[in-house]
């Protein structure tokens, strides 16, 4: 039976070329040494967090449209839409998501939601 050769431990010790012999194995530090950058990145990190729970809001409410949707309950798929689309608008002004790719998710639900 053919066993393939074992990578030698000193071959990762090349992978991050330039630091000391110490840390040749560690990940390379992404800490930025600029004011200016610490502050973006802190900025950054925090417009990250905030993105992540308006994308997340939005899934939830697309998702209350398409369960009332599925239970074929018209008022109440009329009434998650409004608010489905309101959160949408809302994304878009707040630059989460691109104009274009609201205006498809609105359509699509509306066109389900007229089907009722």
């Amino acid at each position: 039976m053919w066993v393939p050769p074992r990578t030698p431990p000193e071959a990762s010790l090349y992978r991050y070329p330039g630091t000391s012999i110490e840390n040749r194995t560690k990940e390379p530090s992404n800490v930025a040494n600029i004011k200016s950058q610490i502050k973006r990145n802190k900025t950054n990190e925090k417009a990250r967090e905030r993105n992540k729970a308006v994308k997340s809001e939005l899934k939830t409410e697309v998702r209350r449209t398409r369960e009332a949707i599925a239970a074929g309950d018209k008022a109440a798929a009329e009434k998650a839409l409004a608010k489905a689309s309101k959160k949408l608008d809302k994304a878009v002004s707040k630059g989460v998501i691109h104009e274009n790719q609201a205006a498809n998710r609105k359509s699509s639900i509306a066109k389900q939601v007229a089907a009722l």
